[in-house]
């Protein structure tokens, strides 16, 4: 299926690893234009990398996405390299790191850090990047949620409460972009085998006495088959390929939705 976007510029956030990489790896196996954010510093050497091996023209900028200053000045830096923006994914997040059943096992400080980047990061780079999208008339942008932010996980309720805000948030953008053209989506995926979910794993584990504890893979099985109907884990490259359809025409119609990507785990009746 041709995706019509070999023209196109994309951003993608949170771009080193897991997911954001894997997004960043499907935009550019169809040419696009590519900028690469991330916390890491190796993120220009992943960019170059990605760039070459897909023959396609790609920037990396290191960043934090909650200091909105450099998110603006990485836009105006694309924006001079490469052109406006027409694509933006929000890839980057975090969990707190710890297990948070009940709830109380954490303290409030332990929220400000997991909802300044999984929140109010998105938010960054939905102002910094809005009057790119809107001066050219089209194009789209995507957040990635979770289905924690619909069910209310317990494991990491400052997670939760971030994805779930993203999810309001997507809504609220696709009314304000729809007369320009642009379309707001948000991408809800279960459990993906990335560093982020074994990161999950290993607060759940440390909890546990030496009897009860897991590897990685049996834990994530056992979850898996519990939780979701389909009984498997998703990969990162199932996120990429939703994400590169959204951007193309054939997602021209779809706009302000959490699409799950999740084995079955979340049914709205």
């Amino acid at each position: 299926m041709d995706m019509h976007l070999d023209e196109d510029v994309v951003v993608v956030i949170g771009a080193a690893q897991g997911i954001g990489r894997a997004i960043a790896e499907a935009f550019a196996s169809e040419k696009t234009s590519i900028a690469m954010l991330d916390l890491k510093p190796e993120i220009e050497e992943i960019a170059g990398q990605v760039g070459r091996h897909h023959g396609a023209l790609s920037i990396g900028i290191p960043m934090d996405v909650t200091d909105y200053a450099a998110m603006q000045s990485a836009a105006t830096s694309i924006r001079t390299k490469l052109g406006p923006c027409k694509h933006l994914i929000f890839a980057a997040g975090m969990g707190s790191g710890k297990y948070g059943f009940p709830f109380w096992n954490l303290a409030p400080g332990d929220w400000d850090r997991v909802l300044q980047v999984n929140l109010i990061g998105a938010i960054n780079a939905a102002h910094a990047f809005a009057p790119h999208l809107i001066e050219v008339r089209e194009g789209s942008m995507l957040f990635l949620a979770s289905v924690a932010g619909q069910i209310g996980s317990q494991t990491d309720p400052p997670y939760s409460a971030a994805k779930a805000a993203i999810i309001n948030f997507v809504q609220c953008a696709a009314k304000d972009l729809a007369p320009y053209g642009v379309r707001v989506n948000a991408l809800s995926p279960g459990m993906v085998r990335t560093t982020l979910n074994r990161s999950v794993w290993q607060a759940w584990n440390d909890k546990q006495t030496s009897a009860d504890q897991l590897t990685y893979e049996a834990w994530a099985a056992d979850k898996v088959s519990r939780i979701a109907p389909l009984r498997r884990l998703q990969e990162p490259e199932e996120m990429a390929a939703m994400a590169v359809y959204l951007a193309s025409p054939h997602g021209r119609n779809i706009t302000g939705q959490t699409l799950n990507i999740d084995g079955g785990q979340v049914m709205h009746s």
